[in-house]
């Protein structure tokens, strides 16, 4: 430990490090000093909104030069010792064991959805041609998003189309719920209104997953009047939407806040399976702003959360099991949850829990898993400790 930065060496090979530390150079020097920086081929990063970009970009320069650089902002960080509200997580992977290609998805707010299909079969030529006979099994993606762009449906389906069955998960960049502006970076470049996706290609088990605590009541809405471009339900039952939400609840519409939307989340039946539309913000016309893409028409069920500790701890310990045990989990985990966590006062658990289990990522305003776009879930991709043959 320096000054209050941490590290671990995991079995596999990948280091990760956290701070706290208020000052964007000296959180790099910082981390740079415990890690070892030899093996290192590539580095991802999940930082504090209050971190300029430019100085973290310098930064990691100076001290890891030649090692390729993917990150984003974020409303939080994961880490092997628990959430961290503020600072740096930094996951380093060896260039031993791990074969990495990225590339960056801009103006995704008009997505050309033929140009990024090729892109991502392009990507898939990159990390073939690393290895001749990749095992099966063995590749994933992982996306990052500016949430901001409200695009995240358009890119995660035409990237799961193009990924032919390597798995997706990931998560949309946040920036402390101001909802004011999200960064990407992709190779030293700093971007918005971008998506950045990396594919892997591992000696290591994996599996990739999603966890959530709600399930549906009998309470429903129908979506009356929305703007689809701006995710903006204006009606629900033909009601004003913030009033009709909160009479439902329980609560004043006047005092709807992040933790309201927290413990009583929206969610849409797809499949035979209901998926999280969260609520964002209550807009000054009395609208509620989501997540999630809406449309009118659309059936909305009142959902009710269950324990978050219990539904997180079973299956941390199902994914734990299955893998033989777990190495490392890099984790996307929705910042509602979070809300929701300090609501019910078991925050703590929670972060004994991804101790436990060396979980390591950042809290989202979105979250990725194949072809889905998700609320109000923790996703991510878990790694095994069996050492490769």
């Amino acid at each position: 430990m320096i000054d209050g930065t941490r590290m671990r060496s995991h079995l596999c090979g990948i280091q990760s490090a956290w701070t706290e530390a208020s000052d964007v150079r000296e959180a790099v020097a910082s981390v740079a000093a415990l890690l070892d920086r030899e093996p290192i081929g590539h580095l991802l990063v999940f930082f504090s909104p209050a971190y300029d970009a430019r100085d973290l970009v310098a930064a990691v320069k100076a001290h890891f030069p030649g090692v390729t650089l993917q990150g984003c902002s974020s409303s939080g960080g994961i880490s092997p010792a628990g959430a961290i509200d503020r600072g740096l997580v930094a996951i380093a992977f060896p260039r031993r064991g791990f074969r990495i290609v990225s590339d960056v998805l801009t103006r995704i707010d008009c997505l050309d959805v033929a140009r990024t299909a090729t892109a991502v079969r392009s990507l898939r030529r990159q990390l073939d041609q690393i290895r001749v006979d990749p095992v099966p099994g063995s590749q994933f993606a992982l996306s990052l998003i500016d949430a901001l762009s409200n695009a995240e449906e358009t890119v995660v389906s035409a990237v799961a189309w193009a990924l032919d069955g390597i798995p997706l998960v990931g998560g949309s960049a946040g920036d402390d719920l101001a909802f004011a502006g999200t960064v990407l970076i992709h190779d030293g470049a700093i971007h918005t209104n971008a998506a950045v996706l990396i594919l892997v290609e591992t000696d290591f088990p994996i599996r990739i997953f999603k966890s959530d605590n709600f399930a549906p009541t009998q309470r429903k809405f129908v979506v009356t009047a929305a703007s689809e471009e701006h995710r903006r339900v204006y009606e629900l039952n033909a009601e004003p939407a913030a009033r009709e939400y909160a009479k439902a609840v329980g609560l004043d519409p006047e005092h709807l806040t992040p933790m309201s939307f927290a413990a009583y989340p929206l969610a849409v039946k797809v499949g035979g399976e209901y998926y999280c539309r969260s609520i964002s913000r209550v807009e000054p016309d009395g609208s509620l702003t989501l997540f999630c893409a809406i449309s009118e028409g659309a059936v909305l069920t009142l959902a009710q959360p269950h324990d978050i500790v219990e539904a997180t701890r079973a299956e941390l310990s199902d994914l734990d099991e299955t893998l033989g045990g777990l190495d490392l989990v890099i984790g996307f985990d929705c910042v509602l949850r979070r809300l929701d966590a300090e609501s019910r006062q078991c925050r703590h658990r929670i972060s004994d829990l991804y101790s436990r289990y060396g979980v390591v990522g950042f809290e989202t305003y979105g979250e990725q898993y194949r072809s889905m776009h998700l609320n109000q879930t923790f996703t991510g991709i878990a790694i095994g400790r069996n050492h490769p043959a």
